[in-house]
């Protein structure tokens, strides 16, 4: 029996609901198929953390992390504290610190689920985006000054670096390799004719190594336009840390729920652990509601597992939500239903147990 050790932050808002409910299904695979035994230390960092002791997280947070196998998180930031604040406090240093430059986010209509794009049915909504995570938009190079005055200026520089693009390029393309072999880049070179044409350079000189891979060049703005009118032509999408970000929540969108929706950070190499952790963010709205969607962090737990080389658990996790949302009997409300978080945690172990018999 393998032994991993699991760093768990639920952080803020519903992260503090659904977090529990993916250990439990964690630890439900675990007892079922008897294949590993998950360890985890739990650390309260996020919103109430920075409110008491001003950080989000203590400075050597990535040295206490960085021993650990997986890191599982739920959500960050909430109305207490600035975003800017919860972001850069947090999640950031946390992917940039371990190189988890690939954020992995599928969009998937699972069964029962229906979308908000008339006549999609499951099977035509089946795509991946690779998110470059640790760059880009993201990167905070900028500043401020003459603040408060008329002529006060605001300056955010995106950072791309040839090896930044090409290590998660090449990333997309070996994941492409292993699906239906089609790979599109999205950018806005005609725009941003400096990065992004980089960006461009860098896709077609990595390009040349996978001759068996369909590639495209798309512009972000035909993109989501795609996204809506012909999700059934993507396979894999890669784009920068912004163009991804937000291209990932309309993912979710036409897939029915941001409840749904989960994501990996990964760090190929895995000299460094990464971190799984649902897209949805902290819903304050619902937070204490115990109504929030435990599907995308259950999800994550697949993932998580699937990294591990745990297939045979990742692949009960998934076929249990699909059996869930097939039977359309247990769904939060956001899927519409009127069941609780834990009711539908309930109902996915139920599966879990049921299939491994």
């Amino acid at each position: 029996m393998r032994d991993y050790h699991i760093a768990v932050i639920p952080g803020d808002g519903i992260g503090q609901e659904v977090i529990p409910e993916g250990v439990r299904v964690l630890d439900a695979v675990a007892q079922v198929t008897g294949a590993f035994r998950p360890h985890y230390d739990y650390f309260p960092w996020g919103c109430a953390y920075y409110l008491q002791h001003g950080e989000m997280m203590p400075k050597d947070a990535l040295k206490t992390l960085e021993f650990f196998d997986v890191i599982y998180f739920g959500a960050v930031g909430f109305p207490s504290v600035p975003d800017h604040i919860t972001l850069h406090g947090l999640l950031l240093p946390i992917r940039q610190g371990f190189e988890q430059y690939a954020c992995v986010r599928p969009s998937v209509l699972l069964p029962g689920i229906a979308s908000p794009l008339a006549g999609k049915k499951p099977g035509d909504i089946e795509f991946v985006v690779i998110r470059e995570n640790t760059e880009g938009e993201y990167a905070g190079a900028g500043g401020r000054v003459h603040r408060g005055l008329p002529n006060e200026i605001a300056i955010e520089t995106a950072i791309f670096s040839r090896s930044g693009i090409e290590r998660v390029v090449r990333y997309a393309f070996q994941l492409a390799q292993n699906r239906r072999k089609k790979l599109v880049s999205v950018t806005k070179s005609n725009a941003q004719r400096h990065s992004m044409v980089f960006w461009d350079e860098v896709f077609a000189q990595v390009a040349a190594e996978f001759a068996d891979v369909q590639t495209e060049r798309v512009l972000v703005d035909a993109m989501t336009v795609r996204f809506v009118l012909r999700p059934e032509s993507l396979d894999v999408v890669v784009a920068s840390n912004l163009f991804g970000d937000i291209l990932t929540d309309l993912g979710a969108a036409i897939c029915g729920s941001m409840g749904i929706a989960p994501s990996a950070n990964i760090n190929p190499e895995r000299t460094y652990p990464s971190l799984f952790e649902p897209v949805h963010g902290s819903a304050p709205d619902i937070a204490g509601k115990g109504i929030a969607n435990p599907i995308a962090t259950v999800w994550c737990a697949a993932m998580m597992l699937d990294f591990l080389g745990e297939k045979r658990s990742a692949n009960l996790i998934e076929a249990a939500i699909k059996g869930v949302t097939a039977e359309r009997r247990v769904l939060t409300p956001d899927l519409g239903g009127q069941s609780s978080t834990r009711e539908v945690t309930d109902a996915l172990i139920a599966q879990i147990r049921a299939q491994a018999k």
